[in-house]
C-alpha cells in the first residue's frame, strides 16, 4: 500500500481504540487527541460507522458497538 494509505488506515485504527478504550467521546475530543481537522475526523467516523464499528448515539458523540474486531500491528 502507498504511504498515505497506510496512515490513514493507522489513524482510522487509533480512533477506533480511542473511542474504545474511553467509552463515548465526542467529535471534538478526537479532534484534539488527534490534532487533525474535524472534517478528516468525520471521514474516518464513516468509515468506522459504515463498517459497524462505532455509532452516534446523539449528534457528534460517538461509541464502540460491541462487533468483534481483531487488531492487528
Amino acid at each position: 500500500m502507498r504511504n498515505s494509505t497506510d496512515r490513514m488506515l493507522t489513524r482510522i485504527k487509533s480512533v477506533y481504540m480511542f473511542i474504545q478504550e474511553n467509552g463515548t467521546v465526542t467529535t471534538q475530543e478526537l479532534v484534539d487527541e488527534f490534532g487533525i481537522t474535524p472534517r478528516t475526523i468525520q471521514r474516518d467516523l464513516n468509515v468506522l460507522e459504515y463498517n459497524d464499528l462505532v455509532k452516534s448515539p446523539s449528534r457528534g458523540k460517538w461509541t464502540a458497538t460491541n462487533k468483534k474486531v481483531k487488531l492487528s500491528s
